[in-house]
């Protein structure tokens, strides 16, 4: 089962950065962004998460709640979260059970082999838990910025879930 837009978020619970779980339901009442990377400490995603923890004051004030999600272990996370200085949770998706709940896991290329990895995607979830928007195949430049817009509309009433 894959996530719909306008239809609610099924809960689910992983290892968080901190020494934690983090649960979905735990969020409720509060908008939340997923998004969804291939590597901690490679260069694009270094970028996208530099640029949601720049704007995480932001994201704040529209009631939103920021964490990034990768199929690397919780130590790979911790080291990239304290390196970069990222101010939200990472989550450690090793089974890919969050990563399937989202249909992220696709086949991909690198040097002329095909692989299943993750393709950077990014959801957003509104404050009773339903899938208000999705951005897949994301390019990095300007999508966090879209993203804030989103959340910042959503927060203000300006646009309802699925639209």
């Amino acid at each position: 089962m894959s996530v719909s837009l306008g239809q609610p978020v099924p809960d689910f619970t992983a290892t968080a950065t901190g020494d934690t779980t983090l649960s979905l339901s735990e969020l409720r009442g509060r908008q939340v962004v997923i998004y969804f990377y291939p590597k901690a400490s490679t260069p694009g995603c270094t970028t996208e998460g530099g640029d949601f923890r720049d704007r995480k004051d932001a994201f704040d004030a529209a009631n939103t709640v920021i964490v990034g999600v990768s199929r690397d272990g919780i130590r790979a996370q911790e080291n990239f979260k304290a390196k970069q200085d990222f101010n939200f949770t990472l989550l450690s998706d090793k089974d890919e059970a969050v990563c399937q709940l989202f249909d992220v896991i696709k086949l991909k290329k690198l040097y002329g082999k095909e692989h299943l990895g993750i393709e950077r995607s990014t959801f957003l979830i509104d404050a009773e838990g339903r899938l208000a928007r999705e951005w897949r195949k994301v390019k990095v430049k300007g999508h966090v910025d879209e993203v804030l817009e989103a959340a910042q509309a959503l927060h203000a009433g300006d646009i309802t879930a699925g639209e």
